[in-house]
């Protein structure tokens, strides 16, 4: 599945939802249920600069496609960085460059968010472009 396609998937469950609590909560839901970081990568080099909550994000490449994997210290950044690796995880380096992230625009969320935790999605968002970049550039 292409990244433009889990996107617009993203858009259309987060358009089912009234109210911003509900979506507050799916997040959260999100993160609960994103796949556990290896410890071992957990470290200070994997942590993105500009969160307020510790996130921790890791990538590795698998034949062409890059592999994300992130945890958080906190419920509701741990739902956004999850909703970020469902777009982008698995995917071509070339792709992710090219992905725009309009779709966050489009569910609203940095508009919802604290100016902190609004740099803090800017900051995961630029921290998986720049893996893609490195991985890009290997190739």
């Amino acid at each position: 599945m292409s990244i433009q396609d889990i996107q617009d998937e993203i858009v259309d469950e987060f358009s089912m939802f009234d109210d911003w609590m509900q979506r507050y909560e799916y997040i959260i839901d999100l993160g609960k249920a994103l796949p556990l970081i290896e410890e071992q990568y957990k470290t200070e080099d994997n942590i993105i600069k500009g969160c307020q909550s510790k996130v921790w994000l890791h990538a590795e490449q698998n034949g062409d496609k890059v592999i994300f994997t992130a945890d958080s210290d906190a419920i509701l950044t741990k739902g956004i960085i999850a909703i970020l690796i469902r777009a982008f995880s698995n995917q071509k380096a070339a792709d992710i460059l090219e992905a725009d992230t309009d779709f966050i625009d489009e569910i609203g969320l940095k508009e919802h968010l604290s100016p902190t935790r609004a740099n803090g999605l800017v900051s995961m968002i630029k921290k998986i472009k720049m893996y893609a970049l490195a991985f890009n550039a290997k190739n």
